[in-house]
């Protein structure tokens, strides 16, 4: 029997309620001390709803990864549509940067929600994979589709240079923002920006043109 659009609706409402409550919960709780009926309160369902749409405990918090990271994912591309990922890797790459750290700085959610995944990957390494197994889907692949994209950036390793550039970014925000190291090791997101991105953009060009850098000495 085939169900009804407000069938369809209601089930969609009930599984952002569930998804909304289950934030709420393991943010509170941590995953281990997470309980299901509390889950189905906060969403006020029933326990047996909840198991309907996520057949436990586990499978409901990768339901919520793969959403967080589809929104988050939305809010970092989603300024640079298809069009302007043609454009130049200097603007393109800065866009991409700029959207990504604005996000981490602006969203104390993300940001525990991220703690958390950390915090539980020693005891439950299927939930931090779970992370990672979304953001690779989603940045990771997009960012190398680019790179390979764009002939003039000349580089032999289009994989890790992606990796490079997401990886230089998640230090900060995790230094900057989630370990609140901004006082003790300062540095404004603009000139991290800049200096990644001629890490980047200018890179091949010393190394096709056999040049060599200066080194500089730090007591």
């Amino acid at each position: 029997m085939k169900r009804t659009n407000v069938e369809r609706e209601l089930s969609v409402e009930k599984k952002e309620a569930i998804l909304e409550g289950a934030m709420k919960e393991f943010l509170a709780q941590g995953y281990a001390a997470a309980s299901m009926d509390r889950i189905a309160t906060a969403a006020g369902v029933s326990k047996a709803t909840v198991y309907s749409h996520f057949r436990d405990k586990e499978n409901l918090f990768s339901a919520l990864v793969e959403q967080l990271v589809q929104k988050k994912f939305h809010s970092i591309f989603g300024c640079v549509d298809s069009q302007a990922f043609e454009g130049e890797p200097k603007i393109v790459l800065r866009q991409l940067a700029t959207n990504m750290l604005n996000m981490a700085r602006g969203d104390e959610q993300f940001l525990n929600f991220m703690r958390l995944v950390i915090g539980e990957s020693g005891r439950f390494p299927s939930l931090a994979q779970a992370f990672i197994r979304n953001v690779e889907k989603s940045a990771f692949s997009k960012l190398c589709h680019y790179l390979a994209s764009r002939p003039e950036l000349i580089l032999s390793d289009v994989e890790a240079t992606a990796r490079i550039f997401i990886g230089t970014l998640v230090h900060y925000i995790i230094v900057q923002y989630m370990l609140h190291g901004g006082d003790i090791l300062p540095m404004e997101s603009d000139r991290l920006i800049d200096n990644l991105i001629k890490l980047i953009c200018n890179g091949s060009k010393i190394e096709n043109h056999g040049e060599s850098s200066s080194t500089q000495h730090y007591p």
